[in-house]
Parts: C-alpha cells; structure tokens; sequence
C-alpha cells in the first residue's frame, strides 16, 4: 500500500490482548484479529485488501496473528 504507515501490533501484554499502533498513534488493544480488522477499517484500509500477513501493511511484534496471551 503505497504511502500507508505500517501498523504495528505489539507483543501481547500480561493481561492478554496486544496493543496496535500506527506511527506514533495509539490505535487500542486488540484481543483478536476481530479487533484488529476494525482498527485497520478506521485507518482507511480496505478491508477487501487487507491481509494480516501481509508484512507491508501490520509489523507483527511477539508473534503473528494467531498469539494474542
């Protein structure tokens, strides 16, 4: 996504969930890929295109799409 800041989903947090930024903006925490999909909808993804292994659009920190505790 040309001029699209990565998002970054950060390790997950003691309390389960992990915290989702984009530039130095703080979007939430995200406790599945439900939660993530809306805070890339509100950033202006579409969601026809995204894709959550897609390393142009979501810097997976501590582990992919599949650890969230």
């Amino acid at each position: 996504m040309p001029g699209h800041t990565r998002i970054v989903v950060h390790p997950p947090s003691p309390s389960g969930g992990r915290q989702v930024t984009v530039g130095r903006e703080v979007l939430g925490m995200a406790y599945g890929v439900i939660d993530l999909y809306e805070f890339l909808r509100r950033t202006g993804v579409s969601m026809k295109d995204a894709r959550l292994d897609d390393p142009a659009l979501i810097d997976w920190q501590g582990g992919g799409p599949g650890v969230w505790s």
